[in-house]
């Protein structure tokens, strides 16, 4: 019997796994070096990390089936980081702010032999943000540990004027195809039906 090992301890991955029926019988972080190679494309970068995250944590459970994930937010080819401060997260924001941008995450299922990666896309806009609008994201704290300084689910989803693509993949993990890869290699959902 496969066990189930998510390489990440974010908290917004484990809730979209839960909100598909799947619960990790283990979240193991993989605490990888994240620094993007010299000329490397967001897209390359989101399914090379997925892809280190997952190999680091399958070395320690070779009989599990495991999911590595990692989400980069980009405006054309500039990688938006994780802000360090409150000063990159005002340098960040206002980079965003009015433009559109677009949010990839890697995803990288192992199961034995089996490696399954996946890239998945979503594109979105702020509105122009006010200043105080910049000063109401930051001081909300939200943020912290995510890249591109800001959270959809959070107060920012009241700026994003479109959306193309779902808005899951925005927060961590694209739900329909980690399903799909989940369910395709035989990991059933774990629904209590009561």
């Amino acid at each position: 019997m496969y066990k189930f090992v998510l390489a990440s301890s974010s908290p917004r991955r484990i809730d979209l796994l839960k909100s598909i029926g799947y619960e990790p019988d283990q979240i193991v972080p993989a605490n990888i070096d994240e620094t993007p190679k010299t000329r490397e494309l967001p897209a390359k970068l989101a399914e090379r990390l997925a892809l280190e995250k997952a190999v680091k944590i399958h070395e320690q459970f070779p009989d599990s089936i495991i999911l590595g994930a990692d989400t980069i937010v980009a405006r054309g080819r500039l990688i938006i980081p994780k802000p360090k401060d409150e000063i990159e997260a005002i340098k960040y924001l206002k980079l965003l702010s009015g433009r559109r941008h677009v949010v990839y995450t890697g995803i990288c299922i192992i199961k034995g032999e089996k490696c399954i990666k996946k890239v998945v896309q979503t594109k979105l806009k702020f509105k122009l943000l006010t200043n105080q609008e910049i000063d109401n994201l930051v001081k909300s704290n939200e943020w912290k540990d995510k890249s591109g300084g800001y959270a959809l689910q959070g107060m920012a989803g009241a700026y994003i004027s479109w959306i193309s693509g779902h808005p899951s993949n925005v927060i961590g993990l694209p739900v329909h195809e980690t399903y799909k890869i989940l369910s395709g290699i035989g990991l059933k959902q774990n629904i209590d039906i009561n």
